[in-house]
């Protein structure tokens, strides 16, 4: 199988590093040309435009920052649409919003190819090691034909249902682990101004009913000082406000979802689009005039599980 990756970035890049690790024929495209040249130097093809791509490859996936440049990447011209035929496979891995997806999704289908999405989640040092969890909406039969690659991009992949129905699960869990976010600066307030070991406190909650994946990974660069969690303020909010517009399409009030995208605009104008997600906790740290440090935190995560094959949960 040949494979087109478009979008280098953070995730895409790890994403697509581990395809080519892994020995796959790939093909890449990003706008970053110093990015493209590393890829290249490692045995990668690069494409002119999205079009070449998709007319060279059999899988064309996309890792994009935003709904909105995915749509250029697509539909402008020499895009991916004008470069698909019968059978090929488009599997969108950005976080998008679940009606823009089925919207294109019908555009691929009327070329006569299989729209797929398929979001990750877990955090950038665990697409680095290919040990990430993958979400894929859309046919069953396309899913199990590009299932050798999802299993070397990720650890657990968990086949969702239609096309659309990945996308909203990855927006479920993002605003579920920026409202965890969130509520660690308030409880790392207390435990401060409680004049607790911040070192034990991490450990206590680590094993506690409060654990949660971001208290793992999050805390620690938060308590380094560093923040440095490879993810930024804007994308937070790019997250939080899909999850939070999905809900009122739904007419489902909300209670904390608001309140949430409301933190993280104020953290974006406090500290800037481009900042850390992780100095949300700053906003605390700045009110309380205290800070979260401790000894023997890393200044950035490193996944240290051994890289082994995924499989279908």
């Amino acid at each position: 199988m040949k494979i087109g990756f478009i979008g280098l970035g953070n995730v895409g890049g790890k994403l697509a590093g581990s395809l080519l690790r892994n020995k796959f024929n790939l093909t890449v495209r990003d706008l970053d040309k110093n990015l493209t040249k590393k890829f290249e130097a490692l045995g990668a093809k690069i494409a002119n435009s999205a079009k070449e791509l998709a007319e060279e490859v059999d899988l064309i996936i996309t890792c994009l920052p935003s709904p909105e440049i995915c749509a250029e990447v697509m539909e402008g011209q020499n895009g991916i649409l004008e470069g698909l035929s019968e059978n090929k496979i488009w599997l969108e891995m950005s976080t998008t919003d679940e009606s823009e997806v089925k919207r294109i999704g019908k555009k691929v289908i009327e070329k006569k190819a299989i729209p797929l999405d398929g979001p990750v989640s877990g955090g950038c040092h665990r697409a680095a090691s290919g040990n990430i969890a993958i979400f894929v909406g859309g046919d069953r039969d396309a899913f199990e034909n590009i299932l050798p690659a999802l299993t070397v991009m990720g650890r657990k992949i968990l086949h969702t249902g239609e096309l659309g129905t990945a996308s909203v699960l990855k927006v479920i869990t993002n605003y579920l682990a920026s409202t965890h976010l969130v509520a660690l600066g308030e409880a790392w307030t207390v435990a401060k101004k409680s004049n607790l070991d911040l070192t034990k406190a991490y450990k206590g909650i680590a094993v506690s009913s409060g654990n949660s994946f971001v208290h793992e990974t999050e805390s620690q660069v938060i308590l380094n000082g560093s923040y440095n969690i490879n993810f930024t303020m804007d994308l937070v909010l790019k997250d939080t406000g899909l999850f939070d517009e999905l809900a009122k399409k739904l007419n489902a009030p909300l209670e904390i979802s608001p309140k949430i995208v409301e933190i993280f605009k104020d953290g974006q104008k406090k500290y800037g689009s481009r900042a850390w997600s992780s100095m949300i906790v700053k906003r605390m740290e700045d009110l309380n005039e205290i800070d979260f440090r401790a000894e023997g935190f890393p200044e950035e995560l490193t996944d240290n599980e051994p890289e082994e094959k995924g499989y279908e949960i």
